[in-house]
């Protein structure tokens, strides 16, 4: 499964530089990602609580959880989640989910947290969005920042080359009856995928846009930081990455 951070594309340098505040609440940003896998999703966040073998009641945090799905599955295994989002309009429709133990907040990933968690999970490529690469160190240390002593955090990315080396440059996705011509390609860094499509006589054009980042972009980020990069693991089954055969390139730091 891969997935690509959604950008909509502006003349606004004010508009383009913060291209996650917006067309992550567009309807058709979720029209368009419904068919994700939600079994693949589970089996993930299943491995990786086995893996660090939380404690019960365990407080973590899934930063960037969108409309809450893996924050309200986290929560019915027992834990104390928050999830946490830019986007207004998700953290309002997570927030109909919410309990004693399932909290959401708008909260923007760059900024630390008041409260320090056991775990933290920032999956399924909701890293390197910004333009500034400061933007992306700034991140890992207010992950890094807002662990307990004995916590942990996971961040799941797509692996570069397998993406490169299996890009498909041009295709047509149809769901509820809107097709979206989509154009995938590499530039200057990142990668792009341009997304058109026609609902009720009006036409729209997004752009959704990633930094390239490989593992040794990540490495020197965390030795900066003094972050520990504790594994790795290159899919969903936390099997061994290998970085032309993997999908996925998941780190577990501390």
């Amino acid at each position: 499964m891969t997935e690509y951070p959604s950008v909509p594309a502006s003349t606004n340098p004010s508009v383009a530089t913060n291209w996650f505040a917006s067309w992550f609440d567009t309807p058709y940003y979720h029209i368009l990602y419904k068919e994700r896998n939600d079994d693949e999703a589970q089996l993930l966040m299943d491995n990786l609580t086995q893996y660090l073998n939380l404690p019960e009641e365990a407080k973590i945090l899934d930063l960037a959880c969108g409309k809450g799905r893996h924050a309200i599955y986290l929560n019915t295994l027992d834990y104390d989640v928050t999830g946490a989002d830019l986007s207004e309009n998700n953290i309002a429709e997570a927030s109909k989910f919410a309990n004693d133990k399932l909290h959401f907040k708008v909260h923007d990933m760059r900024e630390p947290f008041e409260e320090k968690y056991d775990a933290i999970f920032n999956l399924f490529t909701s890293f390197g969005y910004f333009e500034d690469d400061a933007d992306n160190y700034k991140t890992l240390k207010a992950i890094h920042n807002s662990l307990t002593e004995t916590g942990f955090a996971v961040l799941d990315f797509m692996n570069v080359d397998y993406v490169l080396a299996n890009l498909v440059p041009e295709e047509v996705k149809t769901v509820d009856g809107i097709d979206f011509h989509i154009k995938r390609y590499l530039k200057e860094g990142h990668i792009y995928k341009e997304i058109d499509f026609e609902d009720q006589g009006k036409k729209y054009h997004f752009t959704e846009k990633v930094q390239a980042l490989r593992l040794e972009d990540f490495e020197q980020m965390m030795e900066k930081a003094g972050i520990y990069l504790l594994d790795l693991f290159g899919d969903y089954k936390l099997r061994n990455f290998y970085k032309t055969q993997s999908e996925r390139l998941i780190m577990i730091f501390k």
